[in-house]
């Protein structure tokens, strides 16, 4: 069994596979490289640039930048892979598809299941910010939604249990359980606006990828032009004010610094930081719909890439220069700067409102887009029932497939809340990024052919191991303890380990899960290097396995409790089903 769990799929027999021909005629090549990069750009410049940029500057302060810059260079070497096997496979599928060539088909579902969590679950965090942004918008026109048809039922019903801390979101959350209408005993909650935006763009994507692409520029071209305005009139207006001292503000010593928490603060925004990245890579499902997927498909990510690196630098430079970075950590951060008490710009406070609809919007197209498209791509393998690969014969579209992530997307919001879906995307993500890369490094190298992508082969058999060694070397003359402190599982003496509140407790995994993830990340590194060195591994896919790695390590218990408990449900499906109905099954690899 383990030699058939580990079949590979052969690059040819997948370019045959997603060609024009069969499939209900083929999906439609419509998309030139501009599209791409306006997908890209509506991808990544969303839910995470407007929910998460506030926390993360308060956590880092300026230097945050600093954090864009490395995420961004990570991200690019991730870039760099998918468009290697986006040159080579350009048919619809993204990581799943590419794990399948290189790794083998059991790895491959189990990417295949871990991307419904990025772009399904995580798109009902998108939808649930979506009518966080909607309903403030409609709030400064004098339109207001009752509150229980603004919030989540589970969200209401954990402020009432206590289970969110105290302030006045969870005073409003409390008084929306006490006053919502009740039916049969069942308190009317829910997020209406989040329902209805999930119904709406799921109509869209079902009706086609012209139709979807159009509206996707221009909501891109939209958003592009208001966040260039707030980057100009907050930036003009610091210099106007003087208010560029708070680019150097005073740390805890009393020392204006530019990382006034040091690198560790800036380090602990990492998870903000790479949940602004995510969705860059949803441009590489598009690849059957592109006129030129092998030229195109790279280009697309990594201008779409540089263009949001840019602009979240210039964001962050704008916010912590207009506010000190302590008083930004609000959930509207764009709109909190041009608030009465800061810049003072009324008239600014309603564009970015109505900049982050148009965002999140965008964002919330293009992820449910690429959910469709990867199940179809599983079950044109088998593993999947073939209703999965239906093309609707007028739209062109997955339209089953379409229907279902509608369906997943949509319920949920009835009864989840943000922080339980959040807890999926980031570490399903990154798990497919490190295969990704590391599929690079398993196929064999090709010649360069006019007009497509090529990635550059850089020799790491003594550059890696040198980074790796030289890494340690720095760790153990500037950080003496953090390998010592990696070793040490013995948490006796941590007040919050023996803290006797069961609600407020640390046990044992919650201490040791960062540990053990550190020691994991550089016994890999080791193995890498050793095995780099012998085999003469190509650096960019190296860099790319390593940073996202590392990234890992920021992942807390349950973040990886709940991921390890999707792949065990995932894995159950696949040898009740997928094992057996595989079109490889019973064939060698």
């Amino acid at each position: 069994m383990s030699n058939s769990l580990f079949r590979t799929k052969k690059i040819e027999s997948i370019l045959a596979e997603g060609g024009d021909e069969g499939h209900g005629g083929g999906l439609k090549r419509v998309l030139t490289v501009k599209d791409l990069t306006f997908f890209g750009i509506a991808a990544i410049l969303g839910a995470g640039s407007f929910s998460s940029l506030g926390e993360a500057v308060n956590k880092g302060g300026p230097g945050v930048v600093v954090l864009f810059i490395i995420t961004g260079i990570a991200c690019a070497f991730t870039a760099f892979c998918y468009s290697e096997f986006a040159s080579r496979i350009p048919v619809a599928g993204s990581a799943y598809t590419y794990s399948y060539a290189s790794f083998g088909e059991v790895f491959a579902w189990i990417i295949g299941w871990a991307l419904i969590m990025e772009y399904s679950i995580g798109n009902i965090y998108v939808a649930f910010s979506w009518s966080d942004y909607f309903t403030s918008f409609l709030s400064k026109l004098d339109i207001h939604i009752p509150d229980y048809l603004t919030c989540s039922y589970a969200e209401a019903h954990q402020a009432v249990l206590g289970k969110l801390g105290a302030g006045v979101q969870t005073d409003e959350l409390i008084h929306t359980w006490n006053t919502a209408p009740m039916i049969g005993g069942l308190r009317i909650i829910l997020d209406l606006p989040a329902f209805i935006i999930n119904i709406l763009i799921s109509i869209l994507v079902y009706i086609g990828i012209k139709e979807s692409r159009n509206f996707s520029n221009v909501m891109v071209i939209l958003k592009l032009a208001i966040v260039a305005l707030i980057i100009l009139v907050g930036g003009g207006m610091i210099f106007a004010l003087g208010t560029t001292g708070n680019w150097t503000p005073v740390n805890d010593a009393g020392v204006h610094s530019f990382m006034p928490n040091g690198f560790g603060g800036v380090m602990a925004a990492v998870s903000g930081v790479f949940f602004a990245y995510i969705g860059f890579d949803a441009v590489s499902v598009l690849a059957e719909e592109s006129k030129n997927p092998q030229r195109d498909l790279p280009r697309g990510m990594i201008l779409s890439l540089v263009v949001c690196t840019i602009i979240y630098i210039l964001l962050t430079l704008t916010l912590t220069g207009a506010v000190n970075y302590r008083f930004l950590g609000v959930g509207d951060p764009l709109a909190f700067i041009f608030e009465k008490q800061n810049l003072n710009i009324g008239w600014m406070q309603l564009l970015v409102s109505i900049c982050a609809v148009v965002a999140m919007t965008s964002v919330l197209l293009v992820f449910q887009m690429g959910q469709p498209r990867i199940w179809m791509s599983m079950s044109r393998d088998g593993l999947l029932p073939p209703v999965f690969q239906k093309i609707h014969p007028k739209y062109k579209t997955p339209s089953f497939a379409s229907i279902v992530t509608g369906l997943v997307v949509g319920i949920p919001i009835l009864f989840t809340d943000k922080k339980f879906v959040l807890d999926f995307t980031s570490i399903a993500t990154l798990f497919a990024f490190v295969l990704v890369c590391g599929g690079v490094l398993l196929i064999p190298r090709k010649e360069k052919v006019a007009g497509r992508f090529h990635m550059p082969y850089i020799n790491g058999q003594y550059i890696y191991p040198l980074l790796v060694a030289l890494a340690i070397i720095l760790i153990l003359t500037y950080a003496k303890g953090y390998f010592s402190d990696a070793f040490n599982f013995d948490f006796s003496g941590n007040p919050d380990y023996m803290n006797p509140d069961p609600d407020k407790s640390v046990g044992f995994m919650d201490l040791a899960t960062p540990k053990i993830t550190i020691l994991l990340f550089w016994g890999i590194s080791i193995i890498l290097s050793i095995v780099t060195f012998i085999k003469k591994y190509s650096l960019i896919p190296l860099m790319g396995v390593t940073t996202c790695l590392y990234l890992l390590t920021g992942m807390t218990k349950s973040n990886w409790a709940w991921f390890l408990g999707w792949l065990l449900i995932g894995l159950v499906i696949y040898f009740l089903y997928g094992y057996r109905k595989s079109k490889l099954a019973g064939r060698s690899s």
